[in-house]
């Protein structure tokens, strides 16, 4: 079961990493939230989620970052490779599924959108 997990290692855990990627990191600005991207000297990416309490109530900020966490678990080609990234998450987000999150972000990074994405270990 442990094998489409994402491990915690693929997560920014504490403050210094988050303002690390947003002192040195290049911003890209979609609908509602904005992608911080900053290289990292890991072999893999890290995501960091930022929602403000201004989008609403704890359902929906927790709904928001599971969409944002399963679609980076399983479209991690669509996100920078080797960076860490920091998803901001505006109030005016207003993406309700997986599949408009990953084309707003596939819009984004300038990747092409694979409907066939397989997870990675």
């Amino acid at each position: 079961m442990k094998r489409f997990a994402l491990p915690k290692s693929c997560l920014l855990r504490k403050s210094g990493e988050y303002n690390l990627v947003y002192r040195n990191g290049r911003r890209l600005r979609g609908h509602g939230f904005m992608l911080v991207c900053c290289a990292s000297d890991q072999p893999f990416s890290r995501l960091g989620i930022s929602v403000p309490g201004k989008t609403g109530c704890a359902v929906r900020r927790n709904r928001i970052k599971r969409l944002i966490r399963e679609t980076f678990r399983l479209n991690r080609q669509l996100f920078p490779a080797a960076s860490d990234i920091v998803v901001a998450v505006r109030p005016e987000f207003t993406l309700n599924g997986m599949s408009e999150v990953r084309a707003a972000i596939a819009r984004l990074t300038g990747m092409p959108e694979s409907c066939d994405a397989q997870p990675q270990a």
